[in-house]
């Protein structure tokens, strides 16, 4: 107001001043000074593109660090004078602590500006001659102002960074906190290094007992063997001198008869008794023996041998009773169904059908034995007793089923040799095996299949499939003992075979 009391054309021409023409005089200037400065928003305006700032930010360098202080000290001091809070920390000096250090820069990376450019304005929205055209300016002037305001934050924030990289107390404090880490981590090594030593320790304490206590106890062992080892010499020293003893007596009495049958069963008694009786009881008859004279001798040695007889047939009593009490249970276990010759081999077959491991395997061989003889009434219990029961009998088993074999092959060499030799009493010299000459007379080789024979028909198959043109001749001449009919044969055999097996799993599946 003093101004316009001062410059205002009207007090100038009052005082006798020259006054310009409208524009021209320099009282429009203060004019328009006055319309910006003494508006707060223009003013702030005005003043955030202040010309005589200096926006230039010092470079993370090693001149920066050595003078970080005097660098970066001024140009935070400038900047925080756009700063929407009142108080700006200050940069501080070396010896300032690490948490002032941390909230400096906490608010210089969470810098709020009030910096703002819409004093650049190209043009004035008041100026548009219509309300699309006022809305085309301010969005040009929107992304303007936008745009400078995203470098003004870049730059703060490159401020910053460049001193956090250059501050030597940051550095100094990572480097502490480092070395605080190194040492925390060397400390965890030796405290597990220590810990492994007496864990270490301790074990070869505890091995070292355990040794010494073992070897105490071997020593121990070795003692009471030695001893019981002279005990048992000495008791067989003195058994020994007893049965001599015995004989002896006996010899000398005449072994208490004067009829050699009888005395030769008297020296068959001597000989058990010597070698039956204990120590105690050879001393006992001994005494008796060698007190008395003429027949108390020899009723001592007659009640000797009763009492031995007596209690060798009480032995054998309570092992006929043991064995009879484990056949009634195993009767009692329901073996007592009789099985016929066809079920059973039809079990065999089976049970090499469906090895250990098969679910339900039992069930499935009983439905199997069921499939093959529809007369057969067992289940899965009665055949895994029959099982265990041909399992304790599996020598007998098999030499019966040798001798079977043997018979039935001695009879297939016989009806060849009958056919080949029609005459009675002549004897033909063969210069090939029964299979070769049974293949070549009759087409067919009844004799089982041999492992070796079965190996070479599944290789055959292998290698000739179904595809294959003149297939079984081919598998033929692989096996030079079968024929091409034998070879069809056993294929249908073993797809059979495949077949009940599936038939008796699936039929034990339904049921269950």
């Amino acid at each position: 107001k003093s101004m316009v009391l001062k410059h205002h054309p009207d007090k100038r021409k009052a005082r006798g001043l020259k006054v310009g023409d409208g524009e021209d005089d320099y009282f429009t200037c203060i004019t328009r000074a006055y319309e910006i400065l003494g508006n707060k928003l223009k003013r702030r305006s005005y003043d955030s593109v202040d010309p005589q700032f200096d926006n230039d930010v010092p470079p993370a360098d090693e001149e920066s660090k050595k003078n970080f202080f005097k660098v970066f000290g001024p140009v935070f001091e400038r900047n925080s004078r756009w700063s929407n809070r009142r108080t700006a920390p200050s940069l501080g000096t070396d010896s300032t602590s690490i948490e002032d250090v941390n909230r400096f820069y906490t608010f210089w990376y969470d810098f709020d500006s009030w910096r703002e450019y819409s004093y650049l304005d190209e043009e004035e929205k008041e100026k548009g001659e219509n309300r699309e055209e006022r809305r085309w300016i301010e969005k040009q002037n929107k992304a303007a102002r936008q745009r400078l305001k995203k470098e003004e934050t870049a730059r703060i924030r490159q401020l910053v960074d460049n001193a956090y990289a250059c501050d030597p107390r940051v550095i100094r404090y990572r480097e502490e906190e480092k070395e605080k880490k190194e040492a925390q981590k060397r400390a965890k090594k030796e405290a597990a290094r220590q810990k492994a030593l007496e864990e270490e320790r301790i074990k070869q304490e505890a091995l070292d007992e355990e040794r010494k206590k073992k070897e105490k106890e071997e020593e121990e062992a070795k003692a009471q063997a030695a001893i019981a080892k002279k005990e048992k010499e000495a008791q067989k020293r003195l058994l020994k001198k007893e049965r001599k003893t015995l004989r002896t007596v006996a010899k000398d009495k005449n072994y208490f008869t004067d009829a050699e049958d009888e005395k030769v069963t008297n020296m068959a008694d001597v000989d058990r008794l010597a070698d039956q009786l204990s120590l105690l009881q050879l001393q006992t008859l001994n005494e008796a023996m060698a007190a008395d004279e003429g027949s108390r001798a020899k009723e001592a040695f007659s009640e000797a041998v009763q009492e031995l007889n007596k209690q060798i047939e009480e032995e054998k009593q309570r092992h006929l009773e043991a064995l009879q009490k484990q056949s009634g249970g195993d009767n009692s276990q329901g073996s007592k169904k009789s099985w016929s010759e066809a079920e059973i081999q039809c079990m065999i077959k089976a049970v090499n059908l469906f090895p250990a491991g098969t679910k339900e395997r039992w069930e499935v061989i009983a439905n199997f034995i069921h499939q093959h003889v529809p007369t057969s009434n067992k289940n899965a219990k009665d055949v895994l007793h029959k099982a265990k029961e041909l399992q304790k009998n599996d020598v007998f088993l098999k030499q019966n089923a040798d001798k079977k074999a043997f018979e039935n092959f001695e009879k297939n060499v016989k009806s060849a040799n009958v056919q080949a030799n029609p005459k009675e009493g002549v004897v033909s010299e063969r210069f090939e095996s029964v299979g070769e000459q049974q293949v070549r007379e009759q087409g067919t080789n009844p004799a089982p299949w041999s492992p070796e024979e079965q190996k070479l028909l599944e290789q055959a198959l292998k290698s000739y499939p179904a595809s294959t043109a003149d297939r079984w001749d081919r598998i033929s001449e692989c096996i030079s003992t079968r024929s091409k009919k034998d070879c069809m044969k056993r294929y249908k055999e073993l797809v059979e075979m495949v077949k009940a097996k599936k038939a008796a799993q699936d039929a034990t599946t339904k049921k269950k």
